[in-house]
């Protein structure tokens, strides 16, 4: 059931506070200003680093055999990274021949959602009515009920255990003849869920410290098995069918085992009662392994390993991708994830330059709250003036920055901007309409006899 809170802000407040966002307001457009510089500048490096990198970039056909030809070069190799090290989770028991070994924790929990609206009052008063709503999700670390709104809710959530994320990486990592360095060691991917065997002991031992923890927060040790059963079957009708599995019915699970409070399946420890009906402290451990794979490197070769190649503008660069790849590949992949990035940011960039001159606005706009139907219109208008000239603005500092960095480009979107502000700001419209119809109305030539 939701609960609602509804505020009133007062009319003097509300004209404080538009003071505090024009002020706002000029610190979003610096920093945008900064943004969107910086952005260019690090979209040119990163290009300009790329064309480097591959144009020094050779192919080394056999990554088994080490060969002193490639000492110092930029190679694209692909081999299978491989290792020999046997992971532990100690904690577990588990041991893993493997690249990582990998244990995530989620717990079940009451999470609180709010959804608020507002509204102007004349006079210049503004009510928020906030609605929160409570949903039972797995999360990634216990969430505390007693801040939450709703008195019905508070206190609600607990969890029979509380145990760390942690993930274990091998140190030595082949490639061939070659040792893969640590960065290029956590870019392999290729995972994989891990068969558990655990202990009986080690289940034991949590089995009663769940049963512990249970019986102090439920009031009692035990509970009769009819009232079980039942209580199960009502669980499982109030947990949305998202929540009911575990885990996926991909992953095989000869090594269930099942205790009264820890159960254990494919790769999921459970500490619960059921897996397939969760209940509020519930824990949920995966565990994962990266295996060996076939990968690709493009990396600086050094001795038996391998370094970031250091292009003449000083950026750095290496990458792994998983299977085989050839160069041109790997660097039309790394080319469209720069253009995809600088496009991301500009657009973060002139939005926030956008935000910002609304903000310095909002004084004006705020005044006008007394009589709420011309504020709206006041905003209205605001909002087409400030998205003009955001962007307008945010061109001129992205023309600004190329012709920095690259001198033609800049000129041109310089043209634009321009052409922009002349049509927007100084009857531009007006006259191509005028010209478009001068052209319309000019006689056709007759044809030559």
């Amino acid at each position: 059931m939701a609960y609602t809170e509804k505020t009133t802000t007062g009319y003097g407040t509300r004209v404080g506070n538009s003071l505090k966002a024009v002020l706002a307001g000029f610190v979003l457009i610096i920093g945008a200003t900064i943004l969107l510089w910086w952005n260019e500048g690090r979209a040119v490096k990163t290009a300009d680093m790329l064309e480097d990198a591959q144009g020094a970039c050779v192919e080394m056909p056999n990554p088994d055999k080490k060969s002193s030809e490639f000492e110092g070069e930029l190679v694209c190799a692909t081999a299978m990274a491989n290792t020999d090290e046997v992971l532990q989770d100690t904690e577990f028991g588990i041991s893993e021949n493997a690249i990582s070994l990998s244990r995530k924790v989620e717990y079940f929990q009451w999470v609180e959602h709010s959804e608020s609206k507002s509204e102007d009052k004349l006079g210049g008063k503004q009510e928020t009515t906030t609605t929160y709503t409570y949903k039972q999700e797995w999360v990634s670390s216990p969430v505390n009920s007693g801040d939450f709104k709703d008195p019905a809710y508070q206190g609600k959530n607990y969890t029979w255990a509380t145990i760390e994320n942690q993930d274990v990486w091998a140190q030595n990592v082949t490639f061939g003849a070659y040792v893969l360095n640590e960065s290029l060691i956590h870019s392999i991917s290729s995972d994989e869920a891990v068969e558990l065997n655990v202990s009986d002991a080690i289940l034991q031992s949590y089995n009663k410290s769940v049963a512990d923890v249970y019986a102090r927060v439920k009031g009692y040790a035990a509970v009769a098995a009819n009232a079980a059963v039942a209580q199960t079957e009502a669980a499982v009708a109030a947990v949305d069918d998202s929540l009911q599995t575990a885990i996926p019915d991909s992953i095989k699970q000869d090594n269930k085992v099942d205790l009264e409070y820890v159960h254990q399946a494919g790769n999921v420890i459970y500490l619960g009662r059921t897996m397939n009906a969760p209940e509020i402290g519930d824990v949920r451990i995966t565990f994962e392994k990266t295996v060996p794979a076939k990968v690709t490197v493009v990396s600086q070769v050094e001795g038996n390993t391998f370094k970031p190649f250091v292009a003449k503008n000083k950026k750095k660069f290496q990458t792994l991708r998983m299977g085989k790849k050839t160069i041109e590949e790997i660097f039309e992949e790394e080319n469209e994830a720069n253009t995809m990035w600088t496009w991301v940011l500009r657009i973060l960039g002139i939005i926030l330059v956008i935000s910002g001159i609304k903000n310095l606005f909002s004084f004006v706009e705020t005044l006008l709250k007394v009589v709420p139907f011309l504020s709206s219109l006041f905003a209205f208008g605001v909002g087409i003036i400030a998205t003009v000239i955001g962007l307008v603005y945010s061109l001129i500092v992205i023309a600004l920055a190329w012709i920095f960095y690259r001198p033609v480009l800049g000129i041109i979107l310089l043209v634009i901007a321009g052409f922009l502000v002349w049509v927007f700001a100084f009857n531009g419209k007006k006259k191509l309409a005028e010209l478009a119809n001068k052209g319309k109305a000019a006689p056709a030539e007759a044809p030559a006899e």
